[in-house]
């Protein structure tokens, strides 16, 4: 594997630290030491922190719903099938060593004015999970795929935020079976 450009390195390793610190609470130094690079270089490649946690969130979007869209073709044979993987996929990141709930509640819990950058790269992101759900609801013929989705994600969050708040690992699992109710309603 080729080795990470010093702006990838950057981004990965800021990724890691504002997702298990926060983004206000990781300070430049201690990203500049973990990265293993200058302050210079850093502020080669972005003008400010902002810049950075902006590169992070975009970089966590993409890495995130790739993830997510793999696991649910991976263990959902049919739309239906899928809707509900959806949730299988939340259980194994879940139960991954480094999980502190989802980046982006945290970005718009921090950044809490709707017109901040960060809080708006937060909302797009739930935006585009909601779009890949309705857009498996579609396919799975569901009567109304708008609303499936949005009673689909309401579980997806609640379950995210009892597993990082709670530490409730079979959150996702619950969520699983009050969806199955949503969707054999939707699909009926």
């Amino acid at each position: 594997m080729p080795a990470l450009s010093k702006r990838e390195q950057l981004v990965t390793e800021a990724l890691k630290l504002f997702y298990q610190y926060g983004f206000n609470a990781t300070g430049v130094d201690k990203i500049i030491a973990e990265a293993g690079i200058s302050k210079k270089t850093l502020y080669n490649h972005f003008k400010s922190k902002d810049e950075l946690i902006l590169a992070t969130l975009r970089k966590r979007d993409e890495l995130f719903r790739n993830k997510l869209m793999r696991g649910t073709e991976r263990f959902g044979r049919t739309p239906r099938d899928r809707l509900l993987t959806i949730f299988d996929v939340l259980e194994e990141w879940f139960h991954e060593n480094d999980f502190s709930g989802c980046m982006f509640i945290n970005a718009s819990a921090e950044f809490a004015a709707p017109d901040n950058p960060h809080h708006i790269i937060s909302a797009e992101h739930k935006r585009l999970v909601r779009s890949f759900i309705q857009d498996i609801a579609t396919q799975a013929k569901a009567q109304n795929p708008e609303e499936l989705s949005k009673q689909l994600n309401l579980l997806i969050e609640g379950a995210i935020v009892d597993a990082h708040v709670s530490g409730d690992k079979k959150a996702a699992a619950r969520a699983k079976k009050m969806a199955e109710v949503f969707v054999d309603m939707a699909i009926a």
